[in-house]
């Protein structure tokens, strides 16, 4: 049973509403963020009409602010803006989705403005116009917009998607588009791409300082921008509309040979019926087997020849792709559709392989995923020279997975790291080097034999000889 001083919903309503009405005056102030949100509260407890006069006031302050958004103040706008939307999806559209609508639209072109003095490295600004685009489909559907003036609208806002605000726009809107809507917004964009850019007077970039070029450089830009917006949303109409080879006609020939192309058109060929149109895709790409091969490519082939019932070829590609990528998702495919007892000899066969790869990393990295710690404690012994000690994502969960049975090979793992910590100076890691040099200290006592490597006690009299000077490593190490 819950105590009664537990923050829940239920405890708090036992102090009352005075109380509680006192205490979020005191928690909000000096907030903005705090009283912002309680102020929209107020309005929504009166009319949805006044959570959206509330809702309007604040996106066009936001889109009117001058201030730079760094990482510090970067949560408390996301907050806000959370709040905003979320208003407009819980407190306005259950009753007015038509207002709700428009505040939608409102809230999507605060983006441009926002983003051009906001800092969002780390993406969470941006998830929430996603989100809003997203809850856009959803009021137009409730609020039954008549389909050509939503098309209109979303033609607006695609010329305006600089910074991807916009991105699924249009199958976002398809259902509340419907046929007319989607054939109007195709003949639209065609009019568009039909129509030329105009070219602005020279004298107006001159007067701004761009010389003569400007207007030129300007006017290139703008046909890109609009070329690019032309195409990417004639495609989304396309398979909006199911129409495979409308998609097809947005690429010319040579395009369709890029192998990640070529694998979205198969897989669009494949799921309308079309699976031998899907292979004749598949095989024109100009794919180059000595360098990196696209994992869509190796996918969507397989899908293709499993369905037109080419079992054996897709089974030989299916080791092939093994083969060059050590990728164990292959392999397990691979071994499952073989008979009894195969599969045996040809996972053993597949260990042997990844073994031997050229590359040590991908090799130690297969065998932790499928997993096979004994092989991956074989692979840091025999080849131990190649570890580079930089690839921790590797080698911590490769000493963890070899330190019970396997404790040199952990302990060369955790060297490895240790090594390159200190051999490059990378302070920020002294403090993971020491621990990991405290649990070679714990593992050296299960180690009977250290073979042709250096017992502990020695490994760490020639870290002192080489890195003694390094003060703030032994100073964590002890």
């Amino acid at each position: 049973m819950a105590s009664k001083t537990t923050l829940n919903a239920k405890n708090l309503e036992t102090l009352g509403a005075a109380r509680l009405a006192n205490l979020l005056i005191e928690i909000s102030t000096g907030s903005a963020v705090a009283k912002r949100r309680l102020r929209l509260e107020l309005a929504g407890a009166q009319s949805p009409k006044e959570a959206g006069r509330e809702v309007s006031k604040r996106l066009t302050s936001i889109a009117r602010a001058r201030s730079f958004v760094n990482w510090q103040n970067r949560k408390p706008l996301v907050t806000d803006l959370q709040s905003q939307l979320r208003a407009i999806k819980e407190q306005i559209a259950p009753t007015d989705p038509t207002e709700a609508l428009a505040l939608a639209w409102r809230f999507m072109q605060v983006a441009t403005p926002l983003f051009e003095r906001c800092d969002d490295s780390s993406g969470i600004v941006i998830e929430v116009f996603h989100d809003a685009c997203a809850l856009l489909g959803e009021i137009a559907l409730s609020a039954g917009s008549p389909p050509e003036s939503l098309a209109d609208a979303a033609i607006d806002a695609l010329r305006d998607n600089g910074y991807g605000q916009y991105d699924g726009l249009i199958a976002i809107l398809t259902p509340a588009l419907g046929e007319d809507g989607l054939a109007h917004l195709k003949q639209r964009i065609e009019a568009i791409a039909a129509t030329p850019v105009p070219v602005s007077p020279k004298s107006e970039w001159e007067a701004v300082g761009y010389g003569s070029g400007g207007a030129t450089y300007a006017h290139q830009m703008e046909e890109r921008s609009r070329q690019s917006m032309v195409e990417m949303a004639l495609k989304d109409i396309a398979d909006a509309m199911g129409d495979v080879d409308a998609f097809i006609a947005q690429y010319d020939a040579r395009t369709r040979k890029v192998p990640q192309i070529a694998a979205e058109i198969a897989a669009r060929l494949l799921a309308s019926g079309r699976a031998g149109d899907a292979l004749g895709f598949i095989e024109r790409a100009e794919v180059d087997n000595d360098r990196w091969v696209p994992r869509e490519w190796q996918d969507t082939r397989l899908e293709v020849l499993e369905a037109l019932d080419r079992k054996e070829e897709a089974q030989a590609f299916r080791w092939s792709c093994f083969e060059s990528t050590l990728n164990s998702e292959y392999l397990r495919d691979f071994l499952k559709r073989l008979p009894d007892f195969e599969d045996i000899e040809a996972e053993e066969r597949a260990m042997d392989h990844a073994a031997a790869h050229s590359r040590v990393t991908p090799a130690l990295g297969f065998f932790l995923d499928w997993p096979s710690p004994d092989r991956a404690a074989r692979l840091l012994i025999d080849r131990h020279a190649e570890i580079n000690g930089d690839h921790y994502e590797f080698l911590v969960p490769a000493a963890e997975a070899t330190s019970e049975r396997h404790p040199l090979a952990a302990t060369l793992a955790l060297r490895a790291m240790i090594d390159f910590t200190l051999s490059k100076a990378r302070s920020k890691r002294y403090g993971y080097a020491a621990q990991h040099l405290a649990t070679c200290a714990e593992l050296a006592g299960r180690i009977e034999d250290y073979g042709t490597f250096e017992p502990h006690a020695t490994y760490v009299t020639r870290l002192k000889l080489e890195h003694g000077r390094k003060s703030g490593f032994w100073g964590l190490a002890g």
